[in-house]
């Protein structure tokens, strides 16, 4: 495993808190004592990242979301008992930091139940080759479409992700947009 790159806040104690976005919302892999759906402000949902491993190669990449810059992002924050916390933390970092695509951050969720908790989460590095970068929709469609990585078809992670979205009331034009496409591409 590469070495895990950090951005600003520091580690808050007790209780984890995790910030998922994406896959994270369906199929976290983790054990956790409650869910709820949260926003973060400056940060944005993006299909911003090429996936060399879990959803394409490097010859053929995908595309996966990450935490980029600007806007606002509704997910799902979940609270990890502090017995759990450093097998969790290990869990995540071996899981989202394969190739050191993402940075680890701290942020602040606004919970919907109208607390606040500072939780881990995973943001796009911009410097890093995998960053996308913003991609017109039939880049993303073609990206998308027959990329195949090690967890699966490109295509299935869009419509788990969609689906999830759906199911817990979030809305993204973008991603409902290319579910769509992929869907009427499966027919």
């Amino acid at each position: 495993m590469r070495a895990t790159r950090r951005d600003s806040e520091t580690e808050p104690a007790g209780d984890l808190w995790v910030f998922g976005y994406g896959s994270l919302m369906w199929r976290p892999g983790f054990p956790f004592v409650e869910r709820q759906n949260g926003l973060v402000r400056g940060w944005r949902r993006s299909l911003c990242v090429y996936s060399w491993v879990h959803r394409g190669t490097k010859e053929r990449p995908g595309l996966v979301l990450g935490l980029d810059r600007g806007g606002a992002c509704h997910g799902a924050a979940f609270r990890v008992a502090a017995n759990d916390r450093a097998a969790t933390i290990a869990y995540l970092r071996e899981r989202e930091q394969v190739t050191a695509v993402y940075l680890e951050k701290y942020v602040r969720v606004l919970l919907w139940e109208g607390a606040v908790v500072t939780a881990l989460t995973y943001v796009a590095d911009r410097r890093h080759p995998q960053y996308a970068g913003a991609l017109a929709k039939e880049e993303l469609l073609r990206l998308t479409a027959t990329a195949t990585g090690r967890s699966g078809p490109n295509a299935e992670y869009i419509l788990n992700t969609v689906a999830h979205l759906e199911e817990v009331g979030i809305k993204d034009p973008t991603l409902e947009w290319l579910a769509e496409q992929l869907r009427a591409r499966q027919s």
